[in-house]
């Protein structure tokens, strides 16, 4: 009697344990994933593969009131934020942006690109406040930065936000042919391209060195490949780029204007009920597959699971390039398993017409998820030595 007790004890937990890790999603290795849940107009997918030693790449997917007023606007808000040099950036983005952007939202009691563009800019205000507090203790601070995309669902229409080379992909279905074609909502910075170079040689036509190929990669002075971001402060206020910073990072000559910029590109989209799904993701999974092989993933199979299945097609990419198999590459422990691959985040974000189209109930549950990896104390700093 009492080992049956026991026994139904123990399997009454394990079934709750298994509900609340689905709920915040679940490890496997160096891989985080959530299969499906809901937001406000559809499902999602959502998938994080860690490939450095502390995670660099934060996301976050929030539903429900995407202002401080339980009466909205109402809406989901995606943000994948691709770290460098350190996830500083990326955490305090993770920690702040949507909640400047709920902030806005609250004053204007409504969703604009000018909500959007002021919550950037409070969030990279913030980040340089923090720099300089920790730059007499942790000089390399003002070396790490990232990048920043940002989707918004509110009200039939969908916001798009970028700074760097992370991108957001459309799904549309053709009516005629019942194909689903991938486009591309997202404007990219980085300065392997050559509009983004020509960019930058108008902004700083002084400069002859201001992009330079470096390793037969492009790199705005020699340094970063990316031209607008949030953080990298040593690239934006000439007091930071000095002693202590490391030598690597330290330009031969002072600049009088900042040499990145943290302006986002924003666009904005009327959703079309032939409009089925959006793919936000890192450059790590971009590295790997096209936007037509990733649309193509994803509309071949089941919803459940896409973000993971879209992570592990890059993930085999990565492994044929270097002519190994994929249960080997799986084996690299984070940090080393940088030299293969990137970190990637991917979000799926299903869109069903019928609840895009009409106004959603202020009592339609809020979600707010954010993108895991290998447990580490939240205050880590990433080792900034020279390589």
């Amino acid at each position: 009697m009492l080992s049956r007790l026991v026994n139904f004890l123990r399997a009454c937990w394990r079934t709750s344990s298994d509900r609340g890790s689905d709920a915040a999603g679940r490890q496997d290795g160096l891989l985080w994933y959530k299969d499906i849940g809901q937001h406000l107009n559809g499902e999602f997918s959502m998938a994080v593969v860690q490939a450095n030693n502390l995670l660099e790449d934060q996301s976050q997917i929030e539903s429900g009131s995407l202002s401080t007023l339980e009466s909205g606007p109402l809406g989901t808000f995606v943000g994948i934020y691709d770290g460098h040099g350190g996830p500083e950036t990326s955490r305090y983005i993770n920690d702040h942006l949507f909640q400047h952007l709920k902030r806005f939202a609250t004053e204007q009691q409504s969703m604009s690109v000018d909500v959007i563009k002021k919550a950037y800019q409070a969030t990279e205000e913030g980040f340089f406040s923090v720099v300089a507090k920790q730059w007499p203790m942790k000089p390399q601070i003002a070396a790490v930065g990232s990048c920043c995309l940002v989707g918004v669902v509110c009200n039939g229409t969908l916001y798009i936000a970028n700074l760097g080379d992370s991108r957001a992909v459309l799904g549309r279905r053709v009516k005629a042919t019942g194909e689903v074609l991938a486009i591309q909502l997202s404007s990219e910075h980085n300065v392997g391209i050559e509009s983004v170079r020509q960019e930058m040689r108008s902004l700083h036509p002084d400069d002859s060195h201001i992009v330079v190929l470096k390793h037969n990669v492009w790199r705005v002075k020699g340094l970063i490949q990316i031209s607008r971001s949030i953080g990298d402060v040593y690239l934006k206020k000439p007091e930071f780029n000095r002693e202590p910073l490391y030598q690597r990072f330290r330009l031969r000559e002072t600049f009088r204007k900042p040499i990145l910029s943290s302006e986002p590109s924003i666009s904005m989209h009327e959703l079309q009920p032939y409009d089925q799904f959006i793919i936000f993701a890192s450059d790590g999974l971009w590295e790997h597959l096209s936007n037509q092989d990733a649309v193509d993933i994803v509309q071949k199979h089941p919803r459940n699971g896409s973000a993971r299945r879209l992570v592990k097609a890059a993930l085999l990419e990565a492994a044929k390039k270097r002519e190994m198999r994929y249960t080997d590459l799986k084996k690299i422990e984070r940090g080393v398993r940088r030299h293969f691959h990137d970190d990637i985040t991917v979000v799926v974000v299903f869109l069903d017409s019928n609840l895009v189209s009409k106004a959603s109930s202020a009592n339609s549950p809020s979600l707010s998820l954010r993108g895991g990896g290998v447990n580490l104390p939240a205050k880590t700093l990433a080792p900034c030595a020279p390589t």
